[in-house]
């Protein structure tokens, strides 16, 4: 099958590579130039585990291709992806415009029957505004189907996701295109049958209600952390008892300083735009959002409340370790650390700064700052602090050697911002312990 991929970020390119992993040809096509030479030397935007070996390899063996030319690489494809961004809008509402502009520019160069297929997340009604923009440029003159086919790619495993993925939700409305879409997949469905077909509106709306009932768990976790540190019980247990339900499990259970990226909080207010516009209250999603916003806050208002009673934030020096949104990646969009640094830099503290990965993409967002140190380990990040705050669980920071980052900080406050530390342990190590949730460990 001959794929084209509009648009190389986590979804077009990971995607894109895994369909020639398993033996299509695929082009990527975007329209940054300099994007498009980098990865034709094989150099990835974008940090995610084993996407580097795939795109090399595919390259190598010229199953995978990058171009910034629409015309030969609509003419030569079969099928026609769109992975192209749809940012919110200041309303909260979805942006399509690089869908709407990405199917007119198909359109201009279709020689024949395409399918044109919506990987992006989309609202509800997307299939039939992409088949109008392709009607607008070519009228009755070629035939086309479009499909929307959902992404469901965690970041940090999104390779694994997409070769082995869950479900493949397939929406539309022809036979012809059900078939061509199976067809694609069927290497990703050898042993197992994972692909569910459906109308396009049905699998435009399941891309959205799955983020959004992942979103209102993490919501509501965080909700019953805020209660449980109020009554003295603890959220780490309370995730042990409910999760242990079978009709609950333990996915999505973790209270920490709020969710990020580029899907769970665009995605919640899209769906709450979408039911707006369909005359329909959406109190469930809108509280969802709004707990999340206000989880964000919590840690940065922990560390304030612990200092308040020690001179303030004023001067002092907190080590933060993380940065992205969660582990894995290198992905800064919508992540609690830029709130809780604000907040930090407010109260006029110095703040050192280590992420494994993300370090450049941090710099890029936050503003030159004499009080921003940035580091190379967690250990350079806790020297001389008088506290640090964990914001994201990397691996490598689960088994850090606490004697060492003892001796080289000024105060022995921690802040453990996902939970990651047992409290106990930390105060028989020294510490003073503050996580969400649960109850501090403070020394009298």
């Amino acid at each position: 099958m001959q794929i084209l991929m509009v648009g190389t970020g986590y979804v077009g390119l990971v995607t894109g590579a895994c369909f020639a992993e398993m033996g299509h040809n695929v082009t990527c096509l975007d329209i940054n130039k300099t994007k498009i030479e980098k990865l034709q030397e094989g150099i990835i935007p974008i940090f995610e585990p084993g996407l580097e070996e795939i795109v090399k390899r595919n390259i190598k063996q010229k199953r995978l291709k990058f171009t910034d030319n629409y015309k030969k690489a609509v003419e030569e494809a079969n099928v026609c992806f769109i992975a192209v961004p749809t940012p919110s809008q200041e309303d909260g509402s979805c942006d399509l415009s690089f869908v709407l502009n990405a199917a007119k520019e198909i359109a201009t160069h279709m020689n024949g029957y395409k399918i044109i297929v919506n990987k992006s997340t989309v609202p509800v009604g997307t299939a039939a505004k992409v088949a109008a923009a392709i009607r607008e440029v070519r009228g009755d003159s070629v035939s086309f189907d479009v499909v929307s086919n959902p992404e469901f790619l965690k970041e940090g495993a999104a390779v694994q996701d997409c070769l082995k993925p869950d479900r493949i939700v397939i929406g539309a409305n022809t036979s012809k295109a059900i078939e061509a879409l199976k067809e694609i997949y069927a290497p990703f469905t050898i042993s197992h049958d994972r692909i569910l077909v459906m109308d396009t509106l049905s699998a435009e709306m399941t891309k959205y209600a799955a983020n959004a009932m992942l979103a209102l768990r993490i919501s509501f976790m965080n909700e019953m952390a805020s209660i449980c540190k109020q009554v003295g019980a603890n959220i780490n247990e309370v995730r042990k008892g409910i999760g242990s339900d079978s009709r609950i499990g333990y996915s999505f259970l973790y209270a920490g300083i709020g969710y990020g990226g580029s899907c769970f909080p665009k995605d919640v207010r899209a769906l709450i735009s979408t039911a707006k516009e369909a005359g329909c209250e959406a109190t469930l999603l809108e509280a969802t959002d709004a707990v999340n916003e206000k989880q964000k806050q919590v840690l940065g208002q922990k560390i304030q409340n612990y200092f308040s009673s020690r001179g303030g934030l004023q001067g002092k020096t907190i080590g933060i370790w993380g940065l992205s949104f969660k582990p894995d990646t290198d992905d800064m969009r919508e992540a609690p650390s830029l709130i809780f640094i604000q907040q930090l830099l407010k109260e006029g503290a110095k703040i050192r700064l280590f992420d494994p990965v993300a370090i450049p993409n941090a710099k890029q967002m936050l503003k030159d700052n004499a009080n921003i140190t940035w580091c190379q380990d967690e250990f350079e990040a806790a020297n001389g602090a008088d506290a640090v705050a964990l914001l994201t669980e990397w691996k490598q920071f689960r088994l850090v050697d606490f004697k060492s980052i003892k001796n080289h900080m000024k105060g022995l406050a921690i802040f453990d911002g996902r939970n990651q530390y047992k409290p106990l342990d930390m105060k028989e190590k020294g510490f003073d312990y503050i996580g969400i949730g649960v109850p501090d460990q403070i020394k009298n």
